[in-house]
């Protein structure tokens, strides 16, 4: 059975490992200082950032970030996934499906009007899961470095 509940202080060492995990999933490089930044935003209750783990027999096997998001075109506030991370041992076992299913409820609870998430266009095992669960989009996701400028052609 998976149990879903808020991050606590005594989940740092198992958070850390997961979150790594993340982190090497998609490539991004190590870094003790993201790492310790981010939990220093998911200890702190003022922080907008928060987090969920899911518990298979008593051990936490997964980890989501979420957070809320204004969303001026429809007047609303929406809950925003950033990050969702299974311990590859129990992928399928239901942790990932558990955590978005409360992050649901969180959101109907609050009255918020969508949960939404991004994922890689690569990520098909997750896909296969987002699709049983939410309406894929038609938007495109664009980043831009603050401070380079653009020329157009």
């Amino acid at each position: 059975m998976v149990i879903i509940r808020p991050l606590s202080p005594a989940d740092e060492p198992r958070w850390r490992i997961l979150f790594a995990g993340y982190r090497e999933f998609y490539r991004l490089p190590e870094s003790d200082e993201v790492v310790g930044r981010v939990w220093g935003w998911l200890s702190d209750p003022g922080h907008e950032t928060n987090g969920l783990v899911a518990e298979i027999d008593g051990r936490v096997v997964a980890i989501a970030h979420y957070r809320r998001f204004a969303r001026p075109s429809t007047g609303t506030v929406g809950l925003w996934l950033d990050d969702l991370f299974t311990d590859p041992d129990v992928r399928g076992a239901g942790a990932g499906r558990a955590l978005i299913e409360n992050l649901r409820s969180i959101a109907a609870a609050e009255g918020l009007s969508v949960l939404r998430w991004i994922t890689a266009d690569d990520n098909h095992q997750a896909q296969a899961l987002y699709d049983t669960l939410a309406a894929r989009t038609h938007w495109v996701t664009y980043d831009a470095t603050p401070g380079d400028s653009v020329r157009h052609q």
